[in-house]
């Protein structure tokens, strides 16, 4: 069976493949390819992975895609092409290319500040730690689009540290399903930022807070924006912030108790209907819908002759934005020799991370596993799909590590 005739699952929408080709004709090796899998394969033998997709696309066709082990470690189906994941994270992309579309559109302008759209947003303060308690300080200056893209907004995550703002964040109703995205986008303004805005790269609530000024500037939900100007458009019929009961056989799910790490793994329900629709982490999706978003943006912004973004936007987004003078708070997620652009991670060096890799080669991650990067010199994009947090960083650099050994 080649890698691409792996089993499906009785599918409602179709996602359109993109065209596939033999490895060796889109200059990888398939022997190389099968060594990838085979690693994989040690890891779910082993019990450490549930399961995953990989898939690895050269010169606009796909040259292996395999899905690989249980979809669901409780029940006996195998993971197939079209199995259903969250991404979390890898919603953010997708946010940042509707924000800028509506740049191209003519609404607002990178350096507009965020309370403009977003009024609660004009009184925050900067809370600085002073013996045990947090001091209010006022803003050097204002928030920008630009610093809620780039991670620079002084906005942090719940669970990214343990400092008292994020205490902060963790006692309150931030993680909450049932509110709206207005409501979320208050308390995010109600809160104090972890630094100056412009001073620091601090992943966070940043890209939740742009799926709401797209919802005041284009006066429609998130889900139906990105419906309408993206996911329509690249026939990602597929990703949404829920999927339906019809689709329950087709979901991936990580052990209930995570191998690598010992702790319980709890991850939100893909059939239930969330109110907050979040930017920074509430689609789900298939693998095939999302090579359709890399395709597309391998492509410069448009697929099957359809541009959704223009060729020198996508440029400024994929450029790296931090610069000497942000300094990056410690985060496996930036590994040395990158920078940060509008919505991704951007290679800034060819040596210093710990793995290999292109100048100008772009990516982002989910909190679950899921993972891509597009690396336009080598012409060529990875989707890996997987529900298993804590094996994330490792799996990462593993999988560069594979893909690079098989090109030609």
């Amino acid at each position: 069976m080649t890698p691409q005739a792996a089993t499906k699952h009785p599918a409602g929408p179709q996602t359109p493949p993109l065209p596939q080709a033999k490895p060796e004709q889109l200059g990888l090796s398939p022997v190389r390819l099968q060594r990838m899998s085979d690693a994989f394969r040690r890891e779910i033998d082993k019990g450490t992975l549930p399961g995953a997709t990989v898939m690895v696309a050269r010169r606009g066709q796909i040259g292996w895609f395999e899905a690989l082990g249980k979809q669901s470690p409780a029940a006996s189906a195998p993971m197939a092409h079209n199995s259903i994941f969250r991404i979390f994270s890898m919603t953010k992309p997708i946010v940042s290319v509707g924000i800028m579309m509506l740049i191209e559109d003519g609404h607002f302008v990178l350096s507009d500040p965020v309370a403009k759209f977003i009024p609660e947003f004009a009184g925050q303060k900067v809370g600085v730690e002073n013996n045990g308690k947090l001091d209010l300080v006022p803003l050097k200056r204002a928030m920008t689009i630009q610093d809620l893209l780039r991670h620079t907004s002084g906005i942090t995550y719940d669970h990214t540290g343990n400092g008292l703002v994020q205490q902060l964040y963790q006692q309150s109703r931030l993680r909450s399903r049932k509110i709206t995205n207005a409501e979320h986008a208050a308390l995010v303004a109600s809160m104090p930022l972890v630094c100056q805005p412009g001073a620091e790269w601090n992943y966070s609530r940043s890209t939740d807070i742009l799926g709401r000024i797209i919802e005041i500037v284009s006066g429609k939900s998130l889900s139906a924006f990105l419906t309408e100007r993206i996911l329509a458009p690249l026939q990602m019929a597929e990703t949404a912030f829920h999927t339906g009961q019809e689709n329950a056989g087709r979901l991936a799910e990580p052990f209930p108790v995570d191998p690598w790490s010992g702790e319980k793994v709890e991850l939100f329900d893909m059939l239930e209907k969330p109110v907050m629709e979040s930017g920074g982490g509430g689609l789900v999706s298939t693998t095939m819908d999302y090579a359709r978003f890399c395709q597309m943006l391998l492509n410069g912004g448009a697929l099957d002759g359809n541009r959704l973004i223009g060729r020198k936007t996508l440029e400024l987004m994929t450029s790296d934005h931090l610069g000497p003078n942000v300094s990056v708070a410690d985060s496996p997620l930036m590994p040395a020799g990158h920078g940060f652009g509008l919505g991704f991670a951007v290679r800034t060096a060819k040596g210093m991370a710990p793995f290999p890799g292109s100048l100008g080669e772009f990516f982002w991650s989910g909190m679950a596993g899921t993972f891509f990067w597009i690396d336009p010199a080598e012409q060529m994009f990875v989707v890996f799909m997987m529900q298993g947090p804590a094996q994330r960083h490792y799996i990462r650099a593993q999988l560069r590590n594979l893909v690079h050994a098989a090109l030609e």
